[in-house]
């Protein structure tokens, strides 16, 4: 996945510079929510039945965006494209672990190191000489 920012413009919120489109960060955020409800922690029959709910347009919630102004609203999204679009992308950048032998999905504190590891990348980069790539 590949995040671009513009960091004089960085958006207040993580699920607007995580995702490409505002109804994925609205569907990230219930799905965030629905697991610090939780514990933090759900089972694959617990996700399954979130995904179903969302394809089936039964969640109904209080959006937090100007645009919604707090109304109840009833949301609805493809199941397929919830693992596509939401779960793998949370799961490759870390935000949610999968542990195989319990078969949960975790919240995780792993996309915070990965940010910090691609800062020092960077830095690491910056103390380099610069190298003769371009032929005269």
């Amino acid at each position: 996945m590949v995040i671009l920012f513009d960091r004089f413009n960085l958006p207040e919120d993580i699920y607007e510079l995580v995702f490409a489109t505002e109804q994925q960060a609205i569907v990230g955020r219930l799905l965030i929510d629905f697991m610090k409800d939780n514990g933090n922690e759900i089972g694959k029959t617990q996700m399954s039945m979130f995904a179903t709910s969302l394809h089936e347009g039964k969640i109904v919630a209080k959006i937090p965006t100007p645009k919604f102004k707090g109304r109840k609203v009833k949301l609805s999204y493809n199941k397929r494209q919830f693992y596509d679009r939401i779960l793998t992308p949370f799961r490759s950048m870390g935000i949610i672990d999968y542990d195989m032998y319990k078969k949960t999905y975790k919240l995780s504190d792993n996309f915070k190191k990965e940010m910090m590891r691609i800062g020092l990348l960077w830095s690491k980069e910056l103390s380099k000489s610069a190298q003769t790539l371009i032929d005269s």
